[in-house]
């Protein structure tokens, strides 16, 4: 009669189990989805960035007027007097979007200069200091 080793308790711990590979799979899922959500938000800061670095950089075209034509008044100001002072003479105003994207204007005729939506000031960070959608603390 042939006896049969019975197998030792090592040899049958060597595989993952379900449970193991499930809590796994279940984390893994877990930062996929937050890497989602972070994405987005990332594409939004990063709209509202450009949209600030225009500002900012109209804010230097008026600047720039001003040094050049001391006795003009800052509400008399257009974006044609503007245009030919903006950085990388570019030759025309930048253009940015709101978040709905709707196109937004610059009211040029304030210091430092705003966005303007349907009329009304445009700003939905809530901050006139964080350099998202205005010119920040300069």
């Amino acid at each position: 009669m042939k006896v049969t080793p019975t197998p030792n308790r090592k040899a049958l711990e060597k595989g993952l189990t379900l449970i193991e590979i499930s809590v796994v799979i279940a984390m893994m899922l877990a930062l996929a989805s937050i890497a989602t959500f972070s994405v987005g938000n990332m594409t939004e800061w990063k709209q509202a960035r450009e949209a600030g670095e225009s500002l900012r950089s109209v804010y230097l075209a008026q600047k720039a007027y001003l040094a050049d034509h001391p006795s003009t008044d800052i509400a008399s100001l257009t974006e044609a007097n503007l245009i030919p002072y903006l950085p990388n003479r570019s030759g025309a105003m930048p253009v940015v979007q709101s978040k709905q994207k709707t196109a937004l204007s610059i009211n040029v005729a304030v210091m430092p200069p705003v966005f303007l939506s349907s009329g009304a000031a445009y700003d939905p960070s809530d901050s006139t200091e964080d350099s998202l959608w205005d010119v920040g603390s300069l």
